[in-house]
């Protein structure tokens, strides 16, 4: 008598349910960032101070965000993202709310502007630990040839919360039981206001806190719900450090390769945080005749936020492309680079051409938004790839090389560029400054596909060889 065979055991789907947490945490991280574009003129208006001002307030936030990138990658790379995270994001959520006294007296201390910038400091210190941290989660769960498929799902989740919340703003604050009203001159509604809208904001993170610490540990092994088969498929080809992760230091300031990774990435900053900060008001301004009814403030809401809700088809696509192109050829250094290069190059054009329509048709609402959408989803192309090349060359130290990245774009490119487009605006005004600022980062973009040519996914920073002979930080061991 023949015995049937045992069927292979079949995976289970958990790390499926860890990347749907990082996606909702990626969504409320772009859903507080976003907030302060559209706030911005109903705060300043409650601090009597121009709003040509604000982009001091969103440097102090950029240089934050940027000087504690590292730091926080190397708590997630030694500590694990699951203690992290939750810190950063409970210490973010903190100062969201601390943003809705601004321009009150709280304590007998009143709020002015000086706090403001203050308070956004330190937000900008929460939110820096967000993405290197995912980044170590997306390592620690994702085999290898999902990696950036798991990157462009989380940039698509971001970019598509980054770019509803000026509807949601608009929705939540100026609106109630009889509809939409018009906006004084204050920015006070009869709806639920830019204050409650920021204390809503930081509820949503807290209650997100509450789901990631019952639900998420920091590797496949640690969690009662994963499988042998899913772990193996996860860990499969890995190799892991011996001993406690211990960052090598040395190896990552010499190496080459991490410093075209974060040349590269201050394109993205330099040249993107304008759609953020900046568009919204923007329109308003170039298109004002669309602003004279609720139906209007809405289109205009949309077609500022477009760039970031089309980007996220970017965000989606360059991953998948990616790596199908990897899994084909095997080339893991041209299946990173090659989409890196099409969406600089494209996402350049596109700027070059939003300026030639506001010269030539400054009145062309529909084709102006056109190309601003479609410069998104271009930039858009290269985030999976350039946080999987952080993931292919860093390993252990995903979220420590993540953060070094992110740290240089957001130090030399957004806070750059937040300073140079705030001072150009300022001095040219909104239309004038808006065409120099779009050759400008046109210009930009075209360095940054050079740049690309030098970044190789399929040289880590620390080999098989060198991992398997460490001690947990690079350095052989006796």
């Amino acid at each position: 008598m023949t015995v049937d065979p045992v069927p292979a055991q079949a995976p289970t789907r958990t790390r499926y349910w860890v990347l749907f947490l990082l996606c909702l945490l990626a969504m409320i991280t772009y859903m507080d960032r976003a907030a302060n574009g559209s706030a911005k003129k109903a705060i300043m208006a409650d601090l009597n101070v121009s709003e040509a001002d604000f982009f001091w307030v969103l440097i102090a936030f950029q240089l934050a965000y940027a000087l504690f990138e590292i730091p926080s990658g190397w708590l997630g790379d030694t500590r694990g993202p699951r203690a992290t995270l939750l810190r950063v994001v409970v210490w973010w959520s903190a100062f969201v709310a601390l943003t809705g006294f601004v321009g009150t007296t709280y304590l007998g201390v009143y709020l002015g502007f000086g706090a403001l910038i203050v308070i956004q400091f330190f937000f900008g210190v929460g939110e820096a630990g967000a993405f290197p941290n995912i980044a170590k989660a997306l390592y620690n769960w994702f085999p290898a040839a999902d990696r950036g498929f798991a990157k462009s799902v989380v940039w698509m989740s971001a970019r598509f919360m980054g770019g509803l919340t000026p509807l949601v703003w608009v929705l939540l604050t100026d609106w109630n039981i009889d509809g939409i009203h018009k906006l004084d001159d204050k920015g006070n509604t009869t709806g639920l206001g830019w204050r409650g809208a920021m204390w809503l904001f930081a509820g949503v993170a807290g209650v997100w806190c509450i789901a990631f610490y019952l639900l998420f540990r920091n590797k496949p092994g640690e969690h009662p719900q994963v499988n042998e088969a899913e772990r193996a498929l996860i860990d499969a080809g890995r190799v892991e450090t011996k001993g406690q992760v211990r960052v090598p230091w040395g190896k990552l300031v010499r190496s080459r390769n991490l410093w075209a990774v974060c040349l590269m990435y201050v394109v993205t900053n330099f040249c993107w945080y304008f759609l953020m900060y900046n568009l919204p008001g923007l329109m308003k301004k170039q298109f004002p005749e669309w602003t004279q009814d609720a139906s209007g403030r809405i289109l205009l809401a949309l077609l500022a936020g477009c760039p970031l809700l089309i980007g996220m088809f970017g965000c989606l696509l360059g991953g998948i492309l990616s790596d199908r192109y990897i899994r084909r050829t095997g080339d893991r250094k041209w299946g990173r680079r090659l989409f890196g290069m099409i969406g600089y190059g494209g996402a350049g054009c596109c700027y070059f051409a939003a300026a030639g329509v506001r010269l030539a048709d400054p009145t062309n609402l529909f084709l102006f938004a056109f190309f601003l959408i479609l410069m998104g989803f271009m930039n858009d192309l290269i985030m999976a790839p350039a946080w999987a090349v952080c993931q292919d060359i860093g390993r252990d130290y995903a979220a420590t090389v993540s953060g070094a990245m992110n740290m240089f774009g957001n130090l030399v490119g957004a806070v750059s560029t937040l300073l140079i487009t705030g001072l150009i605006m300022k001095s040219y005004g909104d239309i004038q400054g808006s065409m120099i600022c779009f050759t400008m980062y046109g210009i930009v973009y075209f360095l940054g596909v050079g740049l690309w040519m030098l970044i190789d996914a399929s040289k880590p920073i620390v080999s098989d060889a060198e991992l398997q002979a460490t001690d947990g930080s690079g350095t052989t061991g006796t």
